[in-house]
């Protein structure tokens, strides 16, 4: 979206995988501003790496339009242009808005299906679930996707969460179209069939009342006279509660414990070098520094005491030069705390001149300081409600020596009230590092087993050096690496059945 003069990427669809027509299911949320000119831009990438920046991915065209434009059309498609103007081909984009109603409910759904059509020549097949809502112009949206379940015609798929808004746009009569289709790798994949229904009938799958509806394949119907279905497939259960917004915890009294752990490995370079990245120049704050206030700032204003730990690693400390993984910055074991942001930022100057870099980068310690605090919150809970949620902000200038302790960490971590932020501060290359960031129980730890719910949200410091001034640069990351928290807070009060107190009097 084009604001104050520059282009800001406001979101991103899913990538579909060895598909020339692609139906994205991820919806974007945009402000709409009657009273303003709404510049906006739909790039199309072809992305076959795990990187976060586009430009190492091949630009398959772009529309520039207005979001006016948008909303005034049911339907608003356009040809795919090059960067110059002309054409990319034959590509079109189609773009459908609509209006977000309010709605705070969440349905949480387990289907499977039973008998269904084997469409691979030497195996099973590998089946998955699409949802579409109606849209007003009778086309169809596709919502979600389910996981796919390989050789097999008798899945059971993971149980998942939409929104009612996202679902049916909070219209329970409205129609939802589920069909089956067998996964190809190619792309190609088969459709083996499908069914209509509504979330008022969904909801009649109530504990211990499965429901289900016949798989249909129109075609296959028309040509075979004693043709029933594709398959059963079988909502086994539905549970529909209300959902809590972030501000209602906040306002319930819920408090948000920020920490900051940084990295104090060699790798640095020598503080007292201006090439080193812990170098403090008279005349601007390093990365570190920039980093800690951006997000330190916006936390800050969520915890009363304004007392936040903050945690080295990697470093010989004093007066033994013994290798520390988990010590305070203000070397006080008993009191970690630095009163307000700018006690952190003062305790790391004084750090980084009492220390010696050494390594190796272990940060699963930290995680696991940070983690026994949520865990003893976390037990309070049924006492005191949602009181404590807590951020790390982990700070680190290159890939983790102790990733598997790390993952390990990160699993445990994500069924407790926390969130984990991790900067990477330099040059290094941090591809590595996104295997952390995974959504929808992608990360698992050495063991195999998955996240809770996502909790990482990483970032390279060095996408935000393009931004003209420090404050400009502090405000993008800030504004990057919180975007995902009160998403992270809503889903762990949710999993837990914790809902906020009532709001303080103003």
């Amino acid at each position: 979206m084009f604001q104050r003069g520059h282009w800001y990427e406001m979101g991103r669809t899913e990538n579909v995988k060895n598909c020339l027509d692609p139906k994205f299911s991820r919806c974007l949320e945009v402000d709409y501003l009657f009273e303003e000119v709404q510049k906006i831009r739909v790039g199309v990438y072809d992305i076959d790496n795990t990187t976060v920046q586009l430009d190492d991915d091949d630009f398959l065209g772009q529309v520039e339009t207005t979001l006016g434009l948008v909303v005034s059309n049911s339907t608003f498609s356009q040809p795919l242009l090059l960067r110059n103007g002309h054409k990319a081909g034959n590509g079109t984009i189609t773009i459908r808005a609509e209006e977000k109603a309010e709605s705070k409910d969440i349905c949480q759904m387990t289907f499977k299906a039973k008998k269904l059509d084997k469409k691979d020549f030497l195996g099973k097949s590998d089946p998955y679930l699409e949802f579409s809502r109606a849209c007003s112009d009778g086309t169809w949206q596709v919502v979600h996707r389910t996981e796919v379940v390989r050789n097999n015609l008798n899945p059971s798929w993971r149980t998942f969460q939409l929104s009612s808004q996202t679902l049916c746009n909070n219209d329970r009569t409205r129609p939802i179209k589920i069909d089956c289709y067998d996964w190809d790798n190619d792309g190609s994949h088969d459709f083996i069939g499908g069914f209509t229904t509504s979330l008022d009938e969904m909801a009649q799958a109530v504990t211990g009342r499965e429901i289900s509806w016949p798989c249909v394949n129109p075609k296959k119907k028309a040509k075979k006279r004693n043709y029933q279905n594709s398959g059963v497939i079988c909502l086994s259960s539905i549970k529909i509660t209300k959902e809590h917004s972030f501000l209602e915890f906040v306002m319930g009294g819920m408090q948000i414990n920020f920490t900051v752990g940084i990295d104090f490995t060699a790798s640095n370079g020598n503080p007292q070098q201006p090439t080193s990245l812990h170098y403090i120049s008279p005349y601007q704050p390093n990365e570190y520094m920039q980093a800690i206030r951006s997000v330190g700032e916006v936390c800050q204003d969520y915890d009363t005491d304004k007392l936040f730990p903050a945690l080295g690693f990697g470093a010989r400390l004093p007066p033994y030069q013994s290798v520390s993984h988990e010590f305070p910055i203000n070397f006080n074991p008993q009191n970690p705390y630095c009163q307000g942001i700018q006690g952190v930022l003062d305790a790391y100057a004084n750090c980084i001149r009492n220390v010696q870099l050494y390594g190796p980068t272990n940060a699963a310690p930290i995680i696991e300081h940070v983690s026994r605090f949520a865990a003893g919150a976390q037990r309070e809970e049924a006492s005191k409600g949602a009181h404590s949620y807590f951020i790390l902000l982990l700070l680190t200038d290159g890939v983790l020596s102790d990733m598997g302790n790390t993952r390990q960490a990160i699993v445990r971590a994500s069924s407790l009230p926390m969130s984990l932020i991790i900067v990477g501060v330099g040059d290094a290359d941090f591809s590595d590092m996104n295997m952390l960031d995974g959504d929808d129980g992608v990360l698992r730890g050495p063991s195999g087993e998955p996240v809770k719910r996502d909790i990482v949200q990483f970032v390279p410091f060095n996408e935000f050096k393009k931004a003209k001034d420090n404050a400009a640069t502090a405000a993008e990351l800030a504004r990057h690496v919180l975007a995902e928290v009160p998403k992270q807070v809503t889903e762990y009060w949710r999993m837990r059945g914790v809902s906020p107190k009532a709001q303080r009097p103003t």
